[in-house]
């Protein structure tokens, strides 16, 4: 899906298809590495937001990365994005980082740190820097299969959805404040 298009956005158009069809993949394409357009896309439920300028074998690789479930961002805006919400949260979050407990009752029930290990934590780390699950693997020197476990245990521990959102979330908790 292209953001701009001529009659509507593509992430009007993206909110429109995941409305009707919940579960369509949308993949974003776009000229623009707006950190703004990104999160717009992810809000509306795109999978992921790749650039036009892209090589072919990039935006074939985006594609079948959201056909396994994973998030192809462009780099530079989703790291551009992740810090502006890192300052946002640091100015708006209670001294310490944490969550206060009316943030905690808003999700369903409290979400606490310390259900995450330290590994889970530097895989954490490396998912907000858009690595996939083989790059984490290959960095980390163990099997793929062992991130995605990984991932899986931090998306329940977190109470995400899905992999951006415990990015977001792990963002929200003070997490990730001084590694992007």
């Amino acid at each position: 899906m292209d953001v701009m298009m001529p009659k509507m956005s593509g992430i009007e158009a993206t909110r429109a298809i995941k409305r009707q069809l919940p579960t369509t993949v949308v993949l974003m394409l776009s000229a623009f590495e707006n950190p703004e357009y990104l999160l717009e896309a992810l809000r509306a439920g795109a999978a992921g937001y790749v650039l036009k300028h892209a090589s072919s074998q990039q935006i074939a690789e985006a594609i079948c990365q959201v056909l396994e479930g994973e998030y192809p961002l462009n780099h530079g805006a989703a790291v551009r994005l992740l810090r502006r919400l890192i300052e946002e949260n640091k100015r708006t979050a209670p001294r310490g980082g944490r969550p206060s407990n009316k943030d905690e009752e808003r999700r369903e029930g409290p979400v606490l740190p310390e259900t995450l290990s330290e590994r889970e934590i530097e895989i954490l780390r490396l998912m907000a820097k858009g690595e996939s699950n083989e790059q984490i693997a290959r960095r980390l020197w163990v099997s793929a299969s062992t991130v995605k476990r990984s991932v899986r245990h931090i998306i329940t521990a977190l109470g995400a959805s899905d992999r951006l959102q415990a990015i977001l979330l792990a963002i929200d908790l003070g997490l990730l404040n001084n590694d992007l």
